[in-house]
């Protein structure tokens, strides 16, 4: 049954706003990523997100909306998750943040390009069309070769893959009937203890108040994305609503020329805009294909 146009409204908005909490959240890692080390801001945004969640918790209805199922798989989706954040980390560290959002916007194609055999779903001859075509528009952006730029590219690249198969992860725990909230506490957890490990051989660096307080906050508002992200697809069709997904591009442009200057060049602009147009184009194919 459709959603009222109301309700679809409402999720366009959450959609717009969790796109704007996470690109914020973007902005100050990368922000403080020239400063401290990975590890510690994983770390410490973790213990914040956790602040999140525990809202989310009390919200479904206590502790037992959290429990584990399947440890196996959680631990492979939270390895992948560990793998995506150190990646993205080094990638905004290296690049202008507008260029590595672009780039991630790879992983809806390693996901439909994994999905027959991974989870044997069936992918049409137009869909791998949409895939090869958004490749294209990737090479645009990255446009191989042997300097920093376009080596440090294969960072955010590795973050799409990671997201991707992280992605394969949840749709057999969502068959398992393993819940969001559980999802979320495994892999916060494993984020959070992987950073700390990696800062306990003594490169811990003490954060001054300014920007712990901007560790605070992106773990605060990255719970806040999270929600809103929970909220549009309760309150829309995931085909009015994904789109809406991409705005995070523009979010991360105006941010990046905000505080650090950055405007993306024409390459990274026309393949984006490719990117773009075969993701949106293969999100069309799916719920075709899910209507029958």
């Amino acid at each position: 049954m459709a959603k009222p146009p109301s309700a679809a409204m409402q999720g366009i908005a959450f959609m717009l706003a969790g796109s704007f909490f996470m690109s914020l959240n973007n902005a100050i890692l990368k922000w403080l990523s020239a400063g401290y080390p990975a590890g510690e801001i994983l770390f410490l945004r973790s213990a914040f997100i956790f602040v999140s969640i525990g809202f989310f918790i009390w919200r479904a209805g206590g502790f037992h909306t959290a429990r584990v199922g399947n440890p196996k798989v959680h631990l492979l989706r939270a390895s992948c998750v560990v793998c995506s954040a150190f990646l993205f980390m080094n990638a905004v560290r290296l690049l202008p943040l507008a260029d590595v959002i672009a780039i991630t916007f790879v992983a809806p194609l390693f996901l439909t390009a994994l999905a027959r055999p991974v989870l044997g779903e069936q992918v049409g001859f137009r869909r791998w069309a949409a895939v090869i075509v958004g490749f294209v528009g990737m090479l645009i952006i990255i446009r191989p070769g042997g300097d920093l730029w376009r080596l440090a590219a294969l960072l955010p690249l590795g973050t799409a893959l990671m997201d991707a198969t992280r992605d394969l992860f949840t749709r057999r725990m969502t068959n398992a009937r393993e819940t969001a909230n559980a999802i979320l506490v495994t892999t916060t957890a494993a984020v959070g203890f992987a950073g700390l490990t990696t800062v306990l051989a003594g490169n811990w660096i003490w954060l001054t108040p300014r920007d712990f307080g901007l560790i605070a906050i992106g773990g605060l508002i990255t719970g806040c994305g999270h929600y809103c992200m929970v909220e549009t697809f309760r309150l829309a069709e995931a085909g009015l609503v994904a789109p809406f997904r991409y705005s995070s591009i523009l979010w991360a442009g105006a941010l990046g020329y905000m505080f650090w200057g950055d405007i993306p060049d024409r390459w990274v602009v026309t393949g984006t805009v490719v990117l773009i147009a075969s993701g949106v184009y293969i999100l069309h194919r799916e719920m075709v294909r899910a209507r029958g």
